[in-house]
C-alpha cells in the first residue's frame, strides 16, 4: 500500500488519518486495501468495497508467546470520522490485549480490559456527545488452550473447524430493524463487552469479520463452504482473500474486513479458563 501525501481534491497535504489538512476532504484511495500477516500464520484483509468512498474498517493482529491476538472494528457510518474511531479502537485494543497476555493475565480478563480501554480511547476523540466518532469492536485470542472472543456491536467471531460444523462465537448487539444497541463512542455509555470461550477438539480457524462479510455469508456453514472452494495453496492469507473476494463479487456494498487465525488444539483434559 503506497502512502498518499497529496490531496486528490485540492492538492494539499494528507494527514495520517487520510484527511486533507487544508480542505478536510477524505482521500478515496486511503487504506482502500490493506493486508497483514503474522509469523504464527494468521492473516487479515480489509477492503474498501465497491461503493464506499472511505474504508472505515480497521484491524490489528499480533503474536505474543503461544497466543495470537486480533482486533477488528467497523466505523459506525452515521458518526463523524468513524474510520478514525475504528483505527484507534483496533490499535489501542490490540496493545492492551498483548500487554495483558504478556503479563500472564487470563485471556478473558485481557479481552475485557482491551475493549474497555479501546472504548475510552474512542470517547477521547469526541468534540461533544453530538459529534462523537463511533465504531464496533470484536477481538479474539487463540492458542493451544482454546479460543476466546469479546465484542461490542455487530462485528462477529466464528469458529471454523477443518472437520465438523462451525459455530458463531458472538451475538449481535442489535435491536429493532437490526439497529445497533451497543458500540464504542462518547454517545454509547460505558463499554460492557461480552466474552465467550471455546475449546476446539480439531484444528481450524478463528474468524473475525465486519458486517461487510457476514451480510453475504451469515453462517459458519456458508463461510466454510467458500473456504472449501478456494484454489489449493496460498495458506491462510489466500483464505482471507477468498472470503473478501466473495463479498466483493456479491456486491461489495460495504467495507469488508476478515482476520483468520489458525488454531491447533493442545492435549485434551485441560479446562479453558472462563468457559
Amino acid at each position: 500500500m503506497s502512502e498518499i501525501t497529496e490531496c486528490v481534491l485540492c492538492g494539499g497535504t494528507v494527514a495520517p488519518d487520510g484527511y486533507c489538512w487544508d480542505c478536510g476532504g477524505a482521500q478515496p484511495s486511503f487504506r482502500s486495501r490493506v493486508e497483514i500477516t503474522t509469523g504464527s500464520g494468521a492473516a487479515g484483509v480489509s477492503d474498501r468495497g465497491r461503493h464506499r468512498g472511505v474504508n472505515a474498517d480497521a484491524m490489528a493482529l499480533a503474536t505474543v508467546g503461544g497466543w495470537t491476538a486480533a482486533v477488528v472494528c467497523d466505523g459506525v457510518s452515521m458518526s463523524p470520522r468513524s474510520e478514525r474511531a475504528a483505527r484507534v479502537a483496533a490499535e489501542v485494543g490490540l496493545n492492551v490485549l498483548v500487554a495483558g497476555l504478556r503479563e500472564g493475565v487470563l485471556p478473558e480478563c485481557a479481552l475485557d480490559d482491551a475493549a474497555v480501554r479501546a472504548g475510552r480511547a474512542v470517547v477521547g476523540l469526541a468534540e461533544s456527545v453530538a459529534a462523537a466518532p463511533a465504531c464496533t469492536f470484536v477481538a479474539g485470542v487463540a492458542g493451544p488452550e482454546g479460543v476466546w472472543s469479546a465484542w461490542i456491536g455487530d462485528s462477529r467471531a466464528y469458529w471454523l473447524p477443518e472437520e465438523g460444523p462451525g459455530r458463531a462465537l458472538t451475538e449481535d448487539d442489535t435491536g429493532e430493524h437490526e439497529a445497533l444497541s451497543a458500540w464504542l463512542g462518547a454517545d454509547a455509555g460505558d463499554p460492557a463487552p461480552r466474552v465467550r470461550s471455546y475449546r476446539p477438539s480439531v484444528p481450524g480457524r478463528l474468524l473475525l469479520c465486519t458486517d461487510g462479510l457476514w451480510r453475504y455469508l451469515p453462517g459458519a456453514a456458508a463461510l466454510r463452504d467458500v473456504l472449501g472452494r478456494r484454489p489449493a495453496g496460498g495458506g491462510v492469507p489466500e483464505e482471507a482473500r477468498s472470503l473478501v473476494g466473495y463479498a466483493l463479487e456479491a456486491g461489495g456494498h460495504d467495507n469488508v474486513t476478515v482476520v483468520l487465525v489458525p488454531v491447533v488444539p493442545g492435549p485434551p483434559g485441560v479446562p479453558v479458563a472462563g468457559a
